[in-house]
């Protein structure tokens, strides 16, 4: 008998309770059986895995206990067993939740095929609640650093894709850390003791290119001496990313797609069928939508690979994380050359949020770490070189990481203020910030429009709002 598979059976006729418990014990399951809705939610635990309940009961009736359960756990499956005249509630039970309905009178096969179903449901509800659970103990935070809306949002899609064997397309900009993503899908899901294989497809010869992806055997070709295993191969039981997949060639695309379908290779030079098992992350720049219309990628194999997709924000769409990033790189780089951290100013970390960072996260990087080796300021105006400047002797006065972002903040609404001449609404556009917002930030820093735009009265009276 499987005991982690616990059912609740509820009905208030004990003949039919004593079958149905018999029929279900017969077939494996553990069963706790209910003479009424009360009962059961007295018997409830994280041990009960499905509740089949008769609509008809005393006191609560089985619609009444679903919407308890699902208060409970709204994941919960709840079998309803009906009447011939309740199969039309029954349906609109299953609206709100229910997991199936069984028509009285109803054969032992239909009871137990139906809570099996139903068990293997909420195995996998379970299965994945455990992985979302050491995902968030390995702090993903670590790898995806950030509190603002978008990477928590990129986040969230990886603790729900992780656990899944679905393909996923990661998409963004060069150094956003598209590998990072797909590494973390790798290592939150079933998979992650298996290889995490890397490909970047940019990077191979066409000539090489399915020797690479798929292996060859020995004499396959002029200078294949040995066998030697391919990166699909080596990776099964794993994830595979393929980076940049728009630059592989329409040929191996085709042989790509087969993969997918048939879940199985052949080396080149060989005639055996080999069957993996392989979870494929796709990385890439482009809309692979697009460009499979334009007929520079396979639609077909578009189709195979977009069962998801995480696109991945460019740096300049969350602005608010780079304090945190520049100083997390700051610290890692200041290890790894074994070098004090040194601390920014006001007018760096200025230079700092208000740059466009083309280069993304990976630029962001480069700069702090040329930051720890320089004994000079910042200067992301000029390339983002490292001018080196001599120290000031004495002791410098240091603000606080938040008393610094305030001053950025004040200057950033004074500059705009200057560009607009005063005009609310520009500022409001140019910032990105609704009009209560922009009142409270200038009371609180003291700023008055009319300085901006002497004689506008419309700034005026904004202002004393």
């Amino acid at each position: 008998m499987d005991t982690s598979q616990c059912i609740l059976f509820v009905d208030d006729e004990s003949e039919v309770r004593k079958a149905s418990t018999q029929t279900l014990e017969l077939a494996g399951f553990e069963v706790q059986p209910c003479a009424s809705a009360e009962a059961a939610l007295s018997s409830l635990g994280d041990a009960v895995h499905v509740v089949v309940t008769d609509v008809k009961l005393p006191g609560m009736d089985g619609v009444g206990l679903l919407k308890r359960l699902q208060e409970f756990d709204a994941d919960l499956p709840v079998i309803l067993i009906t009447a011939h005249g309740d199969v039309p509630m029954a349906v609109d039970a299953m609206r709100i939740g229910a997991y199936d309905f069984i028509q009285k009178p109803y054969a032992a096969f239909i009871l137990v095929d139906s809570v099996r179903r139903a068990c293997e449901k909420r195995r996998l509800v379970l299965d994945n609640r455990r992985l979302r659970s050491q995902l968030e103990s390995a702090g993903i935070e670590s790898k995806l650093l950030g509190t603002s809306r978008s990477i928590t949002h990129v986040r969230r899609a990886i603790a729900e894709l992780g656990p899944t064997n679905a393909n996923v397309i990661v998409r963004g900009e060069t150094g956003v850390g598209k590998e990072v993503v797909a590494r973390c899908l790798h290592e939150c899901g079933s998979r992650s003791a298996r290889p995490f294989v890397a490909i970047n497809c940019g990077a191979i010869p066409e000539t090489i290119f399915e020797s690479e992806l798929f292996g060859h055997e020995a004499g396959a070709f002029t200078g294949a001496a040995t066998r030697r295993i391919g990166k699909l191969e080596h990776a099964s039981g794993g994830t595979i990313l393929l980076d940049e997949i728009e630059s592989m060639p329409l040929g191996a695309q085709v042989k790509l797609l087969r993969v997918l379908q048939d879940h199985s290779i052949e080396r080149l030079g060989g005639n055996r069928t080999i069957p993996i098992d392989v979870r494929v992350v796709v990385a890439t720049q482009l809309d692979l939508r697009e460009a499979s219309r334009k007929g520079s990628f396979r639609s077909d194999l578009y189709y195979r690979l977009a069962v998801a997709e995480i696109i991945v924000p460019p740096l300049r769409d969350r602005t608010d994380d780079v304090p945190l990033l520049f100083e997390y790189f700051v610290s890692e780089a200041a290890q790894l050359h074994a070098r004090q951290p040194r601390s920014i100013d006001h007018g760096e970390l200025k230079s700092l949020l208000t740059h466009a960072w083309p280069g993304n996260v990976r630029e962001l990087r480069n700069v702090a770490e040329r930051f720890v080796l320089s004994t000079g300021r910042l200067n992301l105006d000029s390339v983002f070189e490292v001018i080196e400047m001599p120290i000031a002797s004495g002791a410098t006065t240091r603000h606080t990481l938040a008393q610094q972002l305030d001053e950025v903040e004040r200057s950033l609404i004074i500059d705009a203020l200057t560009r607009s001449k005063g005009d609310v609404r520009a500022v409001m556009s140019l910032l990105a910030l609704p009009r209560r917002t922009l009142n409270e930030k200038m009371l609180r820093y003291g700023i008055l429009r009319q300085n901006f735009a002497a004689g506008n009265a419309e700034s005026k009276d904004d202002a004393d709002e």
